[in-house]
């Protein structure tokens, strides 16, 4: 029996691979560990909200940030006529919470959700990890969504706890 060396054994850069598709990036990403956020936002007084995994720190300073809306979203509306929205960093303890603003149909800012108007007008949730009041600076097309970027202009980093991640299409705590 021959055993592959390092020389012969398949590289993942060998070139071989799944052709690009839907299902291949799906497949990937499910295997990539990403922190959870909430974003919310306020339309006419209405506050709207929705779970991201897609969140991304773009600059220091200037202070930006960035994350994905497919624009069929129901909380997208809110989002593209805000110019204010809130984000808000989800701990382990927070799953049930991730879940709501992940459901379609859910009433996530019912009786069981505390929250607050907060700077600007935006919903700003309790409990979190952090949280910040971001100025919407662009909204850029990609596909069927939209990519924004956003500048902080208040918050507070102070919460407890540890961070909630998303993984294999669960909500997972950090195990020690």
């Amino acid at each position: 029996m021959t055993v592959p060396t390092a020389s012969t054994a398949a590289s993942p850069r060998s070139g071989a691979g799944l052709p690009g598709s839907p299902e291949l990036l799906r497949s990937v990403f499910r295997r990539h560990a990403a922190g959870v956020a909430v974003i919310t936002a306020a339309s006419g007084g209405v506050p709207a909200g929705f779970t991201a995994t897609s969140l991304n720190s773009v600059s220091a300073d200037p202070p930006l940030l960035s994350f994905t809306i497919g624009t069929g979203a129901s909380s997208w509306p809110a989002v593209r006529d805000s110019e204010h929205l809130g984000v808000h960093v989800l701990g382990e303890h927070q799953q049930e919470l991730a879940a709501l603003f992940a459901r379609s149909g859910a009433d996530r800012f019912g009786p069981a959700t505390g929250w607050t108007v907060g700077p600007r007008g935006v919903p700003v949730l309790d409990g979190v990890l952090a949280w910040l009041v971001c100025r919407v600076v662009a909204r850029v097309p990609a596909g069927a969504h939209r990519v924004v970027i956003a500048e902080a202009v208040a918050g507070d980093p102070a919460g407890q706890g540890r961070p909630l991640l998303y993984h294999e299409g669960r909500f997972n705590a950090l195990r020690d």
